[in-house]
Order: structure tokens, then C-alpha cells, then sequence
């Protein structure tokens, strides 16, 4: 069963809402991360010791990664048996809701513990939504592609990542010039609520495109499977062991280079939180702009070997990146951050969601993508700022085992790897 082909022009606008989509949801998401490290634990948590407050943010903060994957089996069943479009509509519908509720809620002061309970519900709800939304948005612009330029096509919803988080680092940013009395009392909840006109852009753009043309090719062969999951873990079992172990070096490092560092450098070593937030922005913008380079490198290279490349220098970097940080100095901590998030975490990132994508069948490849991904997500993206905040409370506040964290992770992701074969000559459109 060839792959469709499609004009360029076609092509570009998939691509298009791809990203502005998953920029939008990934914004959305977050915000909530980034106001995790700032806020939440003194507006919904305020009771307890500032070191189990931040736990406890944390903890909500971790909690849609759990989430995540029922997400992503709920959407993409309804995405491999109806289509992508219809199912990227109903995504970003709902993250966009979560996010402005969230934006309104009251914080513990004025409704006690029912702040807290909203919030983790609300943030359940964005789990539910986020963890569906990758999988479409990378199989939009993937099953677009043709097939020399998938590495390219596939790193384009991967910016979405970097493109939301840095609007997110950016707006609290700008909301954190404010007092701290006004950015607790209405500036982070700024962001959140303007987040609604976003939404309406992205539902706005997805309308206007088409199903993919390997979805329609399956549809017209009679090959959509009657129940994805269960087809899924049983003919494709060991790529899906493949993504979740491959995603753990992707998502437990980002988390500590771009979330958790905010916490540790402004609680720990005492920077200054504009200081943390703008080396995270910059590293983030770096990223943004490498990804889609390593992307349409691996079409030339193939995935496995950027991949290889980007877990071990990571691995490398771990022990320098906390020296940096260790030296108290503006300068050294954006240099860090930029260095691991921005330059090395990129090129691991980019070829992720291709490699998924070609290592699954078309009636079931929604399916296995999002399950691999937000399965590894759950395993090690959310935990990461709990274990690590978990491991300085411990050892007496060294960073020597978050580093050994992060090296771990790298471990994993290589064994998983290496049971993966290059697949960058693939075609999508053909049976495996």
C-alpha cells in the first residue's frame, strides 16, 4: 500500500498546524510547570514546610504524566478508527478549558482544601488532553511527508515543545517583573486566561486541513484495526518497550534542565528568579531553532545515530552542568542551561517522534506512538523534579545523585535503542 502523494502546498499547511497547534497545547501545559516552581506551592499548599510545599506542586505536577497515557489510549483509539483531525479538534479543546479554569480557581485562602483538589483535578484534565495531542500532531505532519523528508517534517511538532515552553518561560517572565505580592495575587493567573485566545487560533487553523493520506489509504483498504490496543500490544509489543524505553532519556533530563532548575537555582543556590527563568527562555529558543536542523539531518544520517549521539553526550554533560550551576554566576548558569537543554537534549528530541512513528503499522501507529511516549513520559518526565527534589532533601542537599539520575536515564534509553533498526528508508504507507 504506497503512501499518497501530496503537493507541497498541502503538505506545508498540515506542517503548519501541526506546530501552531502543538505550540499552543505545550504553552498551555506549561505554564503550569513553571508557576509549579513559583507559586502554587505558597497559593494552594501554604501549610506546610516550603520544602514539602514544593513537593507537593510538584506532586500535581506529576500527577498528568500519570494521566497521560489513558490520554493517549482514549484519543488515539478514536484517532486510529476515526482520524487524526477530527481527534487534534477535540484535544486542544479540552487543554485549552483545563488551562483557563485553572486561571480562575481561587487559591487555598479563599476556598481551603478545595483549591488543591480543583487543581489536581484540573490539571488531570490537561493530562488527559496533552497526552492525545502529541501523537496526532506528530502523525499530521509525519504521514504528510514524503518519505526523504520525514526527520524534517517529524521535528516540526517537536518545536511545538520548545515553541510552549517558551512562551510560557517568557510570559512568567514578564508576570515575575511584578511584586511578588501582585504576581501571587493575580499576575500568574494572567497567562493562563489569555491562553483562551490561542485555543480559538489553533481550532481555527486545524479545521481547515484534511485527514493525512495514509489514514485515508487505510480507510479505503479496509485495514483500521477494530481495537487499536489490543492489535497494538499484540503484533507490536516490543516497539512499544522500545519508544518507553527510548522516551525516558528525552523527558527525565528536559524536566531537570527546564523545570526543576528553576526551583533548585532561585531556592538553593540562591540566583534570582528572573535570572533562572531567562536562561531557561534563551536555552529554550536555542533548542527551538536546532531541532528542526538535527530533524533534517537524520534524513541524511538516520535517526539512530543522532539519537546515540545527543543520550551520550547528555550523559557527559551531567556532573559539568551541576559545577556550573555550583558557581553561583549568571553567566555560568545560562551557559549550562543553554548548553544541555538548548543544544544537547536537541538532537534526541527531533529524531523521537519519527523513529515512533516508523516503527509502527498505519492502523495502529497512533496508538503505539502515544502509548510508548506517554507511558515513558509517565515513568520518568514526571517524576523527575519530585525524585530530584526528593534526592537534594535526602543527601543533604548535594547534586552529585541528580546527576547520577540523569546518567541513569541515559543508560536506559541506550539499551532501548539498541533493539530499535534504522528506519529512516521506511515507508509509512507500506505493511511491517
Amino acid at each position: 500500500m504506497a503512501q499518497t502523494a501530496v503537493s507541497p502546498k498541502t503538505g506545508t499547511k498540515a506542517l503548519v498546524a501541526s506546530l501552531i497547534g502543538s505550540s499552543i497545547e505545550w504553552f498551555d501545559y506549561f505554564l503550569y510547570g513553571t508557576v509549579a516552581s513559583l507559586a502554587f506551592g505558597k497559593l494552594f499548599f501554604p501549610n506546610t514546610d516550603p520544602v514539602v510545599g514544593l513537593l507537593l506542586s510538584y506532586l500535581s505536577f506529576s500527577l498528568t504524566f500519570f494521566i497521560r497515557p489513558l490520554g493517549g489510549l482514549i484519543f488515539s483509539h478514536i484517532g486510529d478508527k476515526v482520524g487524526r483531525k477530527k481527534t487534534l479538534v477535540l484535544t486542544l479543546s479540552l487543554m485549552g478549558t483545563a488551562t483557563v479554569l485553572i486561571g480562575l480557581l481561587p487559591g487555598y485562602d479563599t476556598i481551603g482544601v478545595w483549591a488543591p483538589i480543583l487543581l489536581f483535578i484540573l490539571r488531570l484534565v490537561q493530562g488527559l488532553g496533552i497526552g492525545g495531542e502529541w501523537g496526532g500532531a506528530l502523525l499530521l505532519a509525519v504521514e504528510y511527508a514524503r518519505n526523504d523528508q520525514r526527520g524534517f517534517y517529524g521535528s516540526i511538532p517537536q518545536m511545538g515543545v520548545t515553541i510552549g515552553m517558551l512562551l510560557g518561560t517568557l510570559s512568567m517572565s514578564l508576570m515575575s517583573l511584578l511584586p511578588e505580592e501582585q504576581f501571587l495575587a493575580w499576575g500568574w493567573r494572567v497567562p493562563f486566561v489569555l491562553s483562551a485566545v490561542l485555543v480559538f487560533l489553533g481550532l481555527w487553523i486545524r479545521s481547515g486541513i484534511d485527514e493525512t493520506p495514509a489514514f485515508r489509504a487505510a480507510q479505503q483498504s479496509g485495514s483500521i484495526a477494530k481495537v487499536p490496543l489490543a492489535d497494538t500490544l499484540r503484533y507490536h509489543w516490543k516497539s512499544v518497550l522500545i519508544a518507553i524505553g527510548a522516551k525516558v532519556v528525552e523527558t527525565g533530563p528536559f524536566y531537570i534542565f527546564s523545570t526543576f532548575v528553576i526551583a533548585y537555582a532561585t531556592k538553593y543556590l540562591d540566583y534570582d528568579q528572573v535570572t533562572a527563568l531567562n536562561a531557561v527562555t534563551i536555552a529554550t529558543l536555542v533548542a527551538t531553532i536546532a531541532i528542526p536542523f538535527m530533524g533534517k539531518w537524520s534524513d541524511r544520517a538516520g535517526r539512530k545515530p543522532l539519537y546515540i549521539g545527543g543520550t551520550v553526550a547528555i550523559m557527559l554533560f551531567a556532573f559539568p552542568y551541576f559545577y556550573l550551576l555550583s558557581l553561583k554566576s549568571a553567566f555560568w548558569l545560562t551557559a549550562a542551561t543553554v548548553i544541555g537543554l538548548g543544544i544537547l537534549w536537541a538532537p534526541v528530541t527531533a529524531v523521537l517522534g519519527t523513529l515512533f512513528s516508523e516503527i509502527f503499522r498505519t492502523e495502529v501507529r497512533y496508538t503505539g506512538v502515544s502509548l510508548g511516549y506517554q507511558i515513558g513520559a509517565a515513568i520518568a518526565g514526571g517524576t523527575a523534579p519530585l525524585i530530584a527534589t526528593w534526592l537534594l532533601d535526602v543527601f543533604a542537599n548535594s547534586w552529585v545523585p541528580v546527576a547520577l539520575y540523569i546518567i541513569l536515564t541515559g543508560l536506559i534509553s541506550l539499551v532501548a535503542i539498541g533493539a530499535a533498526k534504522e528506519t529512516k528508508a521506511a515507508d509509512l504507507g507500506a505493511d511491517k
